[in-house]
């Protein structure tokens, strides 16, 4: 161990940051407006993701239905990670495939106006891609958190937040700060501060 891989470390996640900063503030702004008007419309987010992925889609249901700072009480915004129900998801793995895990929620839960958010480092995780194609079918918006390749899920998105760095730890630091303004961005839209 030494000082100076800590250092190399946090500085290009700091790097990463503000990369992300200047190549996808457009998105983040675009993805934060298909929120409010999916909500206003009497929608609800639906987040997906695999392993960390999947730890970052609770983690931002978790601020958008509880609270972002305990000094600022507002109404919930409905939201569903897809990634936490384990009877659900063994269920469907086992009887439908793997792949088909968060499609099938999308199916059950998902209503014209919804919004699903996709997120993966790589772009090609195949249940995410398929919950975006069973998201389109029944008239959700989608937003894809990505790296930079894109992966195959970028082009399919409506909306795609394509972090600027090809290493996964990078992407991932990148995708909660990221989830945490669009939740802020949403938050303030719909309960300003008065």
């Amino acid at each position: 161990m030494n000082v100076d891989r800590i250092r190399e470390y946090l500085l290009e996640t700091s790097r990463t940051a503000s990369r992300t900063a200047e190549a996808c503030s457009d998105a983040i702004l675009g993805a934060a407006a298909a929120i409010v008007e999916s909500v206003r419309g009497g929608g609800k987010i639906l987040i997906c993701g695999n392993g960390g992925s999947a730890g970052d889609a609770q983690h931002l249901a978790t601020e958008f239905v509880s609270t972002l700072t305990v000094d600022r009480r507002r109404a919930p915004i409905p939201a569903i990670a897809l990634t936490t129900d384990t009877s659900l998801l063994t269920a469907v793995a086992n009887d439908f495939g793997f792949e088909g895990v968060f499609a099938r929620q999308v199916e059950a839960l998902g209503r014209d106006g919804d919004v699903l958010l996709g997120i993966s480092t790589s772009g090609n995780s195949a249940n995410v891609l398929r919950a975006f194609e069973r998201a389109r079918a029944v008239g959700l918006r989608t937003i894809a958190l990505t790296g930079e390749s894109g992966g195959a899920l970028g082009p399919v998105a409506d909306i795609e937040i394509k972090v600027p760095s090809s290493v996964t730890s990078h992407i991932q630091e990148a995708h909660i700060a990221v989830g945490q303004l669009i939740a802020f961005l949403v938050e303030d839209e719909l309960y300003p501060r008065t």
